[in-house]
């Protein structure tokens, strides 16, 4: 008999186009393996996710950029064929920002969390973020927000280079701009540059100081707060590869204790009443040995799955068996549990996992995404190498002096994604 009411269906929301969002991927597997019946709203072009057996039905998703009204119109129709209520699970920024703002008008038809609706944009918002770790005493990297040219040399002067810089709500980014969420960058003209497309990017410009990465400075915090605003599921993880490697999502991942990274995740969520899934990125600093919180992210993690302890409650378990209003077993932690993304860490998911592991795309029961998977990934690499050939070969002959090189980054040259 499954812990969860499999009589109320489950309903994944991913606004972002992102064919190879392994966490979609879990999250329909954690439900479908309970007997709940899944439902997708994202992008299948492409996506393995669609190949799952564990997937019910995939429905086209919110165009990126979609207005409020638009993400209401598309969940408003997915429930209509559904015909009762749903746990409605968002699985990025977007999604769970819209989500947020739309709860009263969605509460007839999907079973939400109980918190204020602004509070998912307020932690996603990079600027907002930087207010409150200050109020809540959260060890945060120091960030400037120029509102000029001039603010923008004397940032970079007073933070010192390298400097990271982010645009305060990356979802707004329009598509093919170029435009990267977070890049690193090493000079005033880099910075100015940046800061000249704030209209373009649709949100201002931070510049924060830069803690550089090093081994076991890397960690992230998965979460879920339950309705009495206690943090259930979940626990602290260690980066151990990245890709891109040093500055990216998480490749291979483990279930690592950490106490001090756990009492900050429970003691922020407490103070803001935050109540559901969240996922959270720290950096120790090596100087300090403090940790800072670099991203609250409103929704569950790409590896959410690394955090199943040995009464298999995860994240997203744990938010439709609270919803539901049933109780959530008590589970024992399983630290040394590893997570490995293979099309970014193929050797990691050929070694020994004596502690246990998750792999993101194969599962002995449900072989057909990671197929589709390797088939995919095999022609967006071939496609990317003919672009980066064709661009080499076009390319002027390079000036004597290049400019400095502005590596990108993913959000907030991340310790999780």
């Amino acid at each position: 008999m499954s812990l969860l009411d499999i009589r109320v269906p489950a309903v994944l929301l991913r606004i972002d186009r992102n064919p190879f969002h392994h966490g979609t991927l879990g999250a329909a597997r954690s439900l479908g393996r309970s007997g709940v019946e899944v439902h997708v709203v994202a992008d299948s072009a492409g996506s393995p996710v669609g190949a799952s057996r564990y997937v019910r039905q995939m429905h086209p998703p919110p165009l990126p950029g979609a207005s409020p009204d638009d993400v209401l119109a598309v969940l408003r129709r997915v429930a209509d064929g559904i015909a009762r209520p749903a746990v409605l699970v968002p699985l990025d920024d977007a999604s769970a920002i819209a989500v947020g703002r739309m709860r009263d008008e969605l509460a007839p038809s999907y079973l939400l969390p109980s918190m204020p609706g602004s509070l998912a944009e307020r932690v996603a918002d990079k600027a907002e973020l930087a207010a409150v770790c200050a109020s809540s005493d959260v060890p945060h990297p120091t960030t400037l927000i120029p509102d000029s040219p001039a603010e923008v040399a004397e940032a970079m002067r007073r933070l010192g280079l390298p400097v990271v810089a982010k645009w305060s709500r990356p979802w707004l980014l329009p598509a093919g701009s170029g435009l990267r969420s977070t890049v690193l960058v090493r000079s005033v003209q880099q910075a100015r540059e940046l800061f000249l497309r704030t209209e373009e990017a649709g949100s201002r410009l931070l510049l924060q100081a830069y803690l550089s990465p090093g081994p076991d400075r890397d960690w992230f915090f998965h979460g879920y707060a339950d309705h009495s605003g206690t943090v259930r599921a979940g626990g602290p993880g260690r980066k151990q590869l990245a890709w891109p490697r040093g500055a990216g999502l998480t490749a291979v991942g483990c279930w690592t204790p950490n106490t001090q990274v756990q009492a900050l995740a429970e003691r922020l969520t407490g103070e803001l009443g935050y109540r559901g899934i969240f996922d959270l990125d720290f950096r120790r600093c090596g100087a300090t040995g403090r940790y800072h919180l670099l991203d609250f992210n409103p929704r569950a993690g790409a590896q959410f799955r690394l955090f199943a302890d040995s009464a298999g409650l995860d994240v997203v378990r744990a938010m439709h068996l609270d919803l539901t209003g049933r109780p959530l077993p008590d589970g024992l932690p399983m630290p040394g549990r590893a997570f490995v993304v293979e099309n970014y860490a193929p050797l990691a998911a050929l070694r020994a996992a004596p502690g246990g592991r998750e792999l993101a795309w194969y599962a002995a029961d449900d072989r057909s995404p990671g197929r589709v998977m390797w088939a995919q990934w095999c022609r967006h690499v071939s496609r990317r190498l003919r672009e980066r050939l064709g661009t080499t070969t076009a390319a002027p002959t390079p000036r004597l002096i290049p400019r400095a090189a502005s590596p990108s980054l993913t959000d907030n040259e991340k310790a999780s994604s």
